[in-house]
């Protein structure tokens, strides 16, 4: 039973849409000619695929399987289009890569404007946040790469470990916090200081627990948890809070006179970065291109962080 691109095209964009009507308008058709269309793939697979009802679309127990596998026929199929527009030497499309803050602010800008200059055919989607809701990302097929800490191999995820660097890690203060006076400073003198970190799951949170167990510390004061970057910043900067951050995060602000790091005997915070991609299917030409060029920056020690 053969299935086209346009089928599994049609069964995802309703599943994306939720509606006939939505889905219709996203894949410029009528409604009649959708219904119709998925119509004909339920009776090719002999099973329905979706719930109607006045509000919507609702997945059967038999869509819900169906959807993986729908998805990962999809994009391998737009993949092995690329991959002969690359070998007749036009490679287009567009790479999707996630990356956590420091990656998104240092290595990943260079890579592309190298990729590009190989390949100006190409075009990028990237997207900045912490490595949990990259991974999710990853496995739902909304990035083709994910870049951040090294974190163990899942079901869906796998390290590409022959690309990967390492960047150092610091207790971040406002340039005119009082802690910055003291000498001999050490972890435990930051206990009760008002702290700002992302919250428990995040690659950096992961980190903050590490560095304070080695020490034989538990856990400092985390006041604020957030995500949002500027928000830790803001509040380093303005509001005498204590952070940790990876060096390019706030390379801008140490330039500036606006933060710098602390200086604490016995703190390493080293931390090896890592791409990731899908466990299964392969992986996009565009894709494969951008990663070229993180190899080989990330094989230069001058890259290392």
């Amino acid at each position: 039973m053969a299935l086209s691109i346009e089928q599994l095209m049609t069964f995802t964009t309703i599943v994306k849409a939720g509606s006939l009507g939505r889905a219709a308008a996203l894949l410029n058709m009528t409604q009649p000619a959708l219904s119709r269309a998925i119509k004909r793939l339920e009776q090719q697979l002999g099973a329905e695929l979706f719930e109607r009802h006045s509000k919507g679309m609702q997945l059967t127990d038999i869509g819900r399987a169906f959807l993986p596998h729908a998805t990962s026929l999809h994009v391998e199929a737009k993949q092995a289009l690329e991959e002969i527009q690359a070998l007749r030497g036009a490679a287009k499309g567009t790479v999707r890569v996630g990356a956590v803050a420091s990656i998104a602010s240092s290595i990943l800008p260079p890579a592309i404007e190298r990729t590009l200059t190989k390949w100006p055919g190409l075009h990028f989607e990237v997207f900045e946040g912490v490595w949990d809701l990259l991974a999710a990302s990853l496995s739902k097929h909304e990035i083709d790469l994910a870049l951040g800490a090294e974190a163990p191999d899942t079901d869906e995820i796998v390290a590409i470990r022959d690309c990967c660097w390492e960047d150092t890690s610091h207790v971040i203060v406002a340039s005119g916090h009082p802690l910055r006076r003291r000498r001999k400073l050490t972890l435990a003198d930051t206990l009760h200081e008002k702290w700002t970190i992302p919250p428990p799951g995040t690659g950096p949170h992961q980190h903050v627990e590490r560095v304070f167990a080695e020490q034989g510390l538990g856990m400092p004061d985390v006041i604020v948890r957030t995500r949002s970057i500027t928000v830790l910043k803001s509040l380093v900067v303005d509001s005498g809070f204590l952070s940790w951050m990876a060096e390019p995060m706030f390379e801008p602000e140490r330039r500036a006179g606006l933060i710098a790091p602390l200086s604490i005997a016995g703190v390493d915070g080293r931390r090896k970065l890592v791409a990731f991609r899908r466990r299964r299917g392969l992986l996009a030409v565009p894709a494969v291109k951008l990663l070229d060029e993180l190899r080989r920056l990330t094989s230069t020690g001058s890259r290392k962080r």
